[in-house]
């Protein structure tokens, strides 16, 4: 009988030993996965994106307003490093306020904010020499007495 008891232990195997292995490797890759996205940074394009989904429709109606009044052009010259804003003829003569959003979708800390002051024919020239080269949205607001425009090109700093 001893003979017998000595040939139980000598048939020892790993294969408990290597599942629960393979069970803690698997949960700690897990809770890796897990621990690095909780500290995963994500930003929205925008810090108030739910509260500029809810006013939609009144941006709709921005734009059909601006769409109503002719044409508002933005026009990027490579050559002259700006953006160029044409107004149309039927706002001229009368008290246009507003302000020119210069947004980078890749990274809100370059967004810059200028008023807008257009000239006797209509128009402001953009200057674009300090701005990162990359995609950005030029957003135009701007209102005529008690109605308010809005506009939007995208363009591509070279």
């Amino acid at each position: 009988m001893t003979t017998s008891n000595n040939q139980t232990n000598k048939n020892f195997t790993l294969w408990p030993y290597a599942i629960v292995v393979c069970m803690v490797l698997f949960m700690g890759y897990i809770a890796s996965f897990v621990y690095k996205a909780m500290n995963q940074d994500v930003d929205l394009v925008s810090k108030n994106y739910y509260e500029q989904e809810i006013a939609y429709q009144e941006h709709i109606d921005k734009v059909g307003r601006t769409a109503a009044i002719g044409d508002v052009t933005l026009s990027y010259s490579e050559e002259a490093e700006s953006v160029l804003l044409q107004l149309p003829e039927t706002l001229k003569g009368k008290q246009v306020q507003g302000k020119i959003t210069l947004f980078r979708p890749s990274d809100d800390k370059l967004d810059q904010e200028l008023p807008l002051q257009p000239g006797r024919d209509m128009s402001q020239l953009i200057e674009t020499k300090n701005l990162e080269k990359g995609l950005w949205k030029v957003r135009v607001n701007f209102s005529e007495g008690t109605k308010t425009y809005y506009t939007e090109e995208t363009i591509q700093l070279k």
